[in-house]
């Protein structure tokens, strides 16, 4: 492999590690809200899982997405973002 090869791909590992700690925040700031939500629920008198409400996250995420992921991609990686909320 090339230095500069090397270089290049050194660079945008750097990026993508940015991105991963960008990423890390947004989930916990995501989090965040899905317990202040949880917490209001009750209050509501809903329930704490709602199928239709992930059946809209997962339409909003397709129509929002520009690629290169495909919408079955977002939906497997957003399946298990919300599995792990639903369990905090």
């Amino acid at each position: 492999m090339s230095d500069d090869a090397r270089t290049r791909i050194d660079a945008l590992r750097e990026e993508i590690d940015a991105i991963d700690c960008r990423v890390v925040d947004l989930l916990n700031e995501r989090a965040k809200l899905a317990l202040d939500i949880r917490a209001l629920k009750p209050q509501a008198n809903l329930g704490l899982y709602d199928p239709k409400r992930e059946e809209e996250i997962f339409a909003k995420l397709a129509s929002c997405n520009a690629g290169p992921l495909y919408a079955d991609n977002l939906r497997e990686i957003y399946g298990a973002i919300l599995h792990v909320m639903k369990e905090l």
